[in-house]
Order: C-alpha cells, then sequence, then structure tokens
C-alpha cells in the first residue's frame, strides 16, 4: 500500500516508517518539524486546506493514499500552555480524519494514548488491570485523546467501507533510553504510568498489525509491553498504588498493569524486547 504518516520524524514516527517499509509499503511522511526529504512533506496540520491537499496528493510525493496513519501531535502536556496542547490536538486530528474522509482513504490507524484512560491514576482505577472500557480524562493532553476517540467513533459510521483503529500507547521507549530503567527495582518507579511501557519498535509493529488486521468499524486498543517496567511483582504494585482495587486472578507475575490482553487475543501483538537482560 501507499501509507501515509503523520509525525513521521518522532520517535514512534521513525520507527513506524521504518516498520512499514519493510513490510513492503510504500510511506509518505507528513510533519510540521525536521528535515523534508523525498518522502517527506511539512504539513501544518491545524490548517485544514493544507491536511487536505497534502493526503489527496502531492506533487512528486504521492497521488493518493490507501491508507494513513496519524501520530502527529504535540506530545505532553507543559511544552506549550494546556489549552494550546488541547486546541492543537484536536483540531489538527479533525482535520486529519475529515480530511480522509473527504479524500475517500477508509483505512486508518490512530495514536491515542494513556492518557485517556486515567494517567497519572491520582484516582485509582476500577480494576486492573486496565482495559480499554475505561475511559478517563485527568489533563487537557488527555481530554483532547479521549474527544479525538469520540470523533473518530463517529466517523467510522459515516461510510460503511471506513476502518478506524486508536492504539492508546503508553510511554514510548526508544532502543537508545533503556538506563531509565536503573530505577525499575524502586517502589514508584512508573507510577503515574501504571508500571508500563513499550520500545518504539514494539509500537511500530502494534500499527503493523492495526492496518494488516483492519475492520470497518472502530476500534481501540492498549499497547504497551505485556511485562511490566518494574522490578516488582505486578500484585504488590497494585497493593501499594490501588489498595482495595479488584486485580485479576490469573495476573502474570510482571504483567503489565495496564492490560494487553485484546491486542494479543486479536490482532496477535507480542512485543519483542524487554528491558530485562
Amino acid at each position: 500500500m501507499i501509507v501515509g504518516v503523520t509525525g513521521c520524524g518522532g520517535k514512534l514516527g521513525r520507527a513506524t516508517v521504518e516498520r512499514l517499509r519493510a513490510d513492503g509499503h510504500r510511506v509518505v511522511g507528513f510533519d510540521l518539524v525536521g528535515a523534508v526529504g523525498p518522502d517527506v512533506t511539512r504539513v501544518d496540520l491545524t490548517d485544514f486546506g493544507q491536511t487536505l491537499d497534502a493526503l489527496m496528493s502531492v506533487t512528486a510525493r504521492h497521488d493518493g493514499l490507501d491508507a494513513l496513519v496519524h501520530l502527529a501531535a504535540i506530545p505532553v502536556n507543559g511544552i506549550v500552555p494546556d489549552a494550546a496542547t488541547f486546541d492543537n490536538n484536536l483540531t489538527a486530528t479533525f482535520h486529519v480524519l475529515f480530511a480522509a474522509h473527504r479524500s475517500g482513504i477508509r483505512t486508518i490507524v490512530m495514536a491515542s494514548s494513556i492518557t485517556a484512560m486515567g494517567f497519572p491514576f491520582d484516582q485509582p482505577p476500577p480494576a486492573l488491570p486496565i482495559e480499554e472500557t475505561y475511559t478517563c480524562a485527568r489533563n487537557t493532553y488527555g481530554l483532547g485523546k479521549v474527544a479525538e476517540e469520540a470523533i473518530a467513533a463517529q466517523l467510522a459510521g459515516w461510510d460503511d467501507q471506513t476502518s478506524i483503529t486508536a492504539l492508546r500507547f503508553t510511554n514510548v521507549v526508544g532502543a537508545d533510553e533503556y538506563d531509565t530503567f536503573d530505577r525499575a527495582a524502586e517502589p514508584d518507579y512508573r507510577r503515574d504510568l501504571v508500571g508500563s511501557w513499550v520500545d518504539a519498535r514494539d509500537g511500530a509493529a502494534a500499527v503493523s498489525l492495526a492496518l494488516a488486521g483492519a475492520r470497518p468499524g472502530y476500534e481501540v486498543y492498549n499497547v504497551a509491553a505485556a511485562r511490566s517496567g518494574s522490578a516488582i511483582p505486578s500484585r504488590q504494585l497494585a497493593a501499594r498504588w490501588f489498595p482495595g482495587v479488584p486485580v485479576a486472578d490469573d495476573l502474570g507475575e510482571f504483567e503489565s498493569l495496564m492490560s494487553t490482553r485484546k491486542i494479543r487475543e486479536r490482532l496477535g501483538f507480542r512485543a519483542q524486547h524487554d528491558w530485562r537482560p
């Protein structure tokens, strides 16, 4: 396929481009910053005219896309003021999804986030591990993701051939960032992420599987490593962080408290990288 990737210059974006090319797809990148090359076009996604134009065709880049992966966003709160984070990300995502609809692109995979399910978890979740059925925003970045998911779910119903998959990524770790796990034995390490993490290469694999497994309609999946980023057993972490919250009887010793059961069962996702030696 010819696949467009927004946010192609980011950590997950770069890994996704590499993975999709390895899968045999032709990739066209879209980003606002970074170098412009033979397969990358600079686009301001908060401008609908630019977004629609870019997805329909770009001279010397493409004459139409078969699928779209939307990863572009201001990645966290704090880079710009809180309201600006919400405004930018929600506007960009609406423009991308609506422009895809207008352009006839019917297969879309988009990045959502653990922030759509309670991050930083100052309030306890209803049960552990946390499943996709739980939606809760605690900051403007997460509020934007909740709104983006709602928009995607509605737009997927506007055409019976449209497939939109939202992937709720946890913290994405690059291959050169494993030194952060030196703190894995600390009891509150990654507390705000319920101990979860995912290697960028595995995140890209989840995108690949979502494209391959696309079906008409809307679906949401958590994306995390199956094993937590903590050296402390998961039941101990659950008892420390969320006393009284029900824990699944079959929770594995170091299983992620951000559930990956759905994406493993439905898409066959298996993280291949672990911080443990």
